[in-house]
């Protein structure tokens, strides 16, 4: 069974930094990984994926320069750098993956390209 994980959320001030790291992928062989987040009152986005066939990413516009998204192949985690974090980066983040080649990487920020999920971590940034 699959069961993703995510950890390193916590509490920052503004400008400061957060790894997160999502555990649990088994051995499944994985085309895509991805990074989401849900802030209240709004429906769920895409940060971040990468696609593990070719190790391209994508970004959404309001982190690209600050995240990175990547692999760690020695503990076998999704790992996302958090860097120059604001306040409305506020959000429960989560993790996600899907073995299915299909889609653009445009494609890779929809939450419906993905069929497992974790839990989700909550990072919270003051001002």
């Amino acid at each position: 069974q699959v069961q993703l994980v995510e950890s390193g959320g916590g509490s920052v001030q503004a400008g400061g930094s957060l790894r997160l790291s999502c555990s649990g992928f088994g051995a499944t062989v994985w085309y895509r990984m991805g990074w989401f987040r849900k802030r209240p009152g709004k429906p769920r986005e895409g940060v971040a994926a990468i696609r593990l066939t070719g190790g391209s990413t994508h970004y959404a516009d309001f982190v690209k320069g600050r995240f990175t998204i990547s692999e760690d192949h020695s503990k076998n985690t999704l790992v996302l750098e958090m860097n120059s974090l604001k306040p409305e980066d506020t959000a429960m983040y989560y993790c996600a993956a899907d073995s299915r080649d299909y889609g653009s990487d445009s494609s890779s920020l929809w939450e419906s390209r993905y069929g497992h999920w974790g839990q989700g971590t909550q990072v919270t940034v003051s001002s």
